[in-house]
């Protein structure tokens, strides 16, 4: 089997005639990554809201675009895309203002926890939303390519997975964390059981334990997984945001082996957050002797952005028939997070005591 990396598909296909595009939220994550990627994309901008009015024209103004001055004109917008850059606790109440029959992405997680993520499931249903979740590793231009591999059969079958993540992440980039209940597999982590799911399905269950870190008052900022799929595939994630000793022994990185070949991700973004690092992908596929660097298009951000709302918007149009990552697909990743906090809070299986003899 000869491997031709630049055959394999980085991109989503555009749609032909992109709706327009409203977004609820100012936050940094609209100026880092959807505005960049929408422009970059040439998707058209109706405009932005948010309820703190300066918030959002100081960032309108930045990009050049409209500042709604109250949500039910944001609403009013006939034949939008709605684009849910809100906290998860805001997302039903917005969805239950859509008009009928319309197309939102809503920012991830899904609701703040699995009876959240219900609720907007019920919203979305009630009122025929055809809805994605934001869950856009996914669509990353390596992702989209290491699942291009897998499906070409360049890894034979996929046997193993590791996440190892070692590194310091600015949580106080985003304040509206602090006092939340559940932040690392909720907040981050969750990308990477989406991710799995995507590539490997749903696993039979979970073993995993998360926790906080005593040199800050982050709720949980530190994971280790195991997920559940048989006596195949092992699956494993190693998650620690607070590897805060310099850049040398940091990693964020996926090892994918098969039973013919191999993948190795590193995931750029998370190194030095927001500014990052490139990206990598590197194939050691069936048949080959050598490791082989996929010359990458583009980066998790913003690209995946752009490529999950391609989907979108073709979905809108009609030119995709499939919604990737819908309110029902991604229902079942926050029951995988929802199955993980409760693993975590679980006692772990006993060690006998050494016998008395």
């Amino acid at each position: 089997m000869s491997f031709d990396s630049k055959s394999l598909c980085q991109w989503w296909p555009k749609p032909s005639k992109p709706r327009p595009i409203v977004i609820f939220g100012a936050g940094s994550i609209v100026g880092d990554a959807h505005l960049p990627a929408y422009r970059k994309a040439g998707f058209p901008l109706a405009g932005l809201y948010d309820p703190n009015r300066e918030k959002a024209k100081t960032l309108a103004d930045q990009w050049g675009i409209g500042a709604f001055a109250s949500e039910a004109e944001a609403l009013a917008v006939e034949g939008a895309i709605f684009d849910l850059a809100t906290p998860p606790a805001a997302h039903a109440a917005i969805l239950a203002k859509l008009a009928r029959g319309s197309f939102a992405l809503i920012q991830k997680p899904m609701g703040s926890d699995l009876i959240g993520a219900t609720e907007i499931l019920r919203v979305c249903r009630e009122r025929d939303i055809r809805a994605a979740v934001n869950f856009q590793l996914r669509f990353a231009p390596m992702m989209l390519a290491l699942y291009d591999v897998v499906e070409k059969g360049y890894l034979g079958e996929v046997v193993d997975f590791d996440a190892w993540l070692a590194l310091a992440t600015p949580w106080g980039l985003w304040p509206f964390l602090k006092g939340l209940p559940r932040i690392e597999i909720a907040m981050h982590s969750i990308h990477y059981l989406d991710f799995i799911r995507g590539l490997l399905g749903n696993p039979k269950g979970v073993h995993a334990k998360t926790i906080g870190h005593p040199n800050h008052e982050v709720a949980q900022t530190r994971t280790a997984a195991i997920l559940d799929y048989g006596d195949k595939v092992r699956c494993v994630l190693s998650i620690n945001h607070d590897h805060n000793f310099g850049r040398k022994f940091q990693a964020c990185e996926f090892r994918i082996s098969g039973t013919k070949g191999a993948a190795y991700i590193k995931l750029g973004v998370n190194l030095d957050y927001p500014h990052g690092e490139p990206d990598e992908l590197w194939i050691r596929p069936a048949g080959g002797s050598e490791w082989v660097e996929v010359k990458l298009e583009g980066a998790w951000f913003p690209d995946a952005f752009v490529n999950r709302m391609a989907n979108l918007q073709r979905v809108a149009s009609g030119e995709d028939e499939t919604l990737v990552g819908s309110v029902e697909d991604a229902w079942q990743t926050m029951a995988l997070v929802e199955a993980a906090y409760q693993s975590s809070a679980e006692p772990a299986t006993p060690i006998a005591g050494l016998p008395k003899v």
